[in-house]
């Protein structure tokens, strides 16, 4: 009688040692103070807030960019975009993100998540917005990812504001653009059922799926029943949509017995824009494209019922650029002969290990190629941008973020030892990375990709017709 007791518990034995599943929903523009479980009054995302509950909470997350292109860039390939030449586009080379048609994407020789993950046995699978690349080239599928359903750019850009050239949103399955400018109030669902039908199709293998959704980023186009119900306007009703795909996949993880080893992360690509549209970085100083607080700390959940115990919250120093050390460590590889990169291992931080720490030593604040700050511990040393009439960027101040996250009182004055040496390591790294402000150039970075004829992803094939844009984009969004 107790030999299918036997038999279950080496079962059980069997699926913790099996690689975990991963599925890593990035949303864009997702303030720190956005979520319930970070705070909020006024947005509901009870599915989101059981992930916090069923894992670990991170309170001190950083994007690795205050702006998408470069920190999405810096997710997939555990680098600071300037170390990759992700941090500054265009023939000018100044401007923060891609654009429709730009030339560059990521250099093939680069090792991205979804290509370590991949050569351990993954089926690797993206569905949402891409913003590394729109040349063919340079798409997902090049990468590493086996399929690619979703938009290679910004919602905003095929009906843009500025630019009256650019092409209609096109929809990409793979390296084909089988829709221009589709509906967007009904692309999160799209999205949700196709990360869900690749779920079903791997579920007897280890799979990525890198889920980048659209929300929350303007234009804010929501379906309902989610714009009726909402208590924050078009930005809530977005947010709770967001919320409502989590639970899809949360409950079809549970569906197919796959949710014990599945992990699943939940983070932004940099802080929300907070000027009027709902947002909320709270209670941190600065928004979206700033090196503020607010521009770049932003929300980082992680559940794994195998692996992290559930309810807990860390205050360790974490990034973006630290998933690729670490999910790789998980699938099997040593990390240690990757091409130089900045990402830390925080799976001993995630299994809640008996005194771990991150081993992050310094977090470094880029805007675009410029380096704007430092944290080492509590501290933050920054440059005075983005401060007003009085900004002056030779001008250094010192932030204690244990005690004062909203960066209110400036501590230069009392700890000249403290500033010191974090100048010191601010020079360390622009000797490696440059420093556009001062002329540097830096002797670690590597190139991207360009494309010699680049032009704007479109079709022609009578099967997937163009359509007219059905919304038209104003301020509001």
């Amino acid at each position: 009688m107790k030999f299918p007791s036997l038999v279950l518990l080496m079962l059980a034995v069997a699926i913790h040692a099996a690689p975990p599943n991963i599925v890593l929903i990035n949303v864009d523009d997702l303030g720190y103070g956005d979520l319930a479980c970070y705070g909020s009054k006024v947005n509901d995302t009870p599915h989101i807030d059981r992930l916090a509950k069923e894992g670990m909470r991170f309170t001190d997350y950083y994007s690795a960019s205050p702006v998408c292109t470069p920190s999405r860039a810096a997710l997939l390939s555990g680098c600071y975009p300037g170390r990759i030449g992700f941090d500054v586009f265009g023939k000018n080379k100044n401007l923060p993100v891609l654009f429709p048609g730009d030339a560059e994407g990521l250099n093939p020789s680069e090792r991205l998540l979804p290509e370590l993950l991949k050569e351990k046995g993954y089926a690797t699978g993206m569905v949402g917005k891409w913003h590394l690349g729109d040349q063919p080239e340079h798409l997902p599928t090049r990468h590493g990812f086996d399929s690619y359903y979703g938009i290679p750019y910004s919602n905003d850009m095929g009906i843009s504001v500025a630019r009256k050239d650019y092409p209609p949103l096109p929809l990409v399955r793979n390296e084909t653009v089988i829709q221009q400018q589709p509906t967007q109030a009904a692309l999160i669902e799209r999205f949700t059922e196709e990360a869900i039908s690749f779920i079903r199709a791997n579920r007897d293998k280890p799979f990525f799926l890198y889920l980048p959704h659209i929300h929350v980023h303007l234009p804010h186009y929501v379906m309902e029943p989610f714009t009726s119900n909402s208590r924050n306007g078009r930005y809530g009703a977005a947010l709770a949509a967001v919320d409502w795909s989590t639970g899809a996949i949360m409950d079809e993880l549970k569906r197919l017995g796959i949710d014990d080893n599945t992990i699943v992360i939940f983070t932004s690509d940099n802080g929300s824009r907070t000027k009027g549209e709902g947002g909320s970085n709270a209670p941190l100083r600065g928004h979206k494209g700033q090196t503020w607080e607010g521009g770049m700390r932003v929300p980082c959940i992680v559940r794994w019922p195998a692996g992290i115990p559930a309810g807990t919250v860390s205050g360790e120093l974490g990034t973006a650029m630290d998933f690729t050390p670490t999910l790789a460590s998980l699938a099997g590889h040593d990390t240690n002969g990757l091409p130089k990169h900045d990402g830390v291992n925080l799976l001993p931080v995630w299994r809640g290990e008996k005194d771990a720490s991150s081993p992050r030593e310094h977090f470094f604040y880029f805007k675009m190629a410029v380096l704007q700050g430092v944290r080492s511990g509590k501290w933050k040393l920054r440059h005075a941008f983005d401060a007003g009439k009085n900004s002056d960027p030779n001008r250094l101040e010192l932030y204690d973020l244990s005690t004062d996250p909203a960066e209110s009182r400036d501590l230069a004055a009392e700890h000249p030892d403290v500033v010191k040496r974090l100048v010191a390591a601010m020079n360390d790294i622009r000797k490696e990375l440059g420093d556009s402000r001062l002329g540097i150039q830096g002797t670690a970075r590597r190139e991207p990709a360009i494309s010699p004829n680049p032009k704007p992803l479109t079709t022609k094939d009578e099967n997937y017709p163009y359509i007219e844009p059905i919304y038209q984009l104003d301020e509001a969004g």
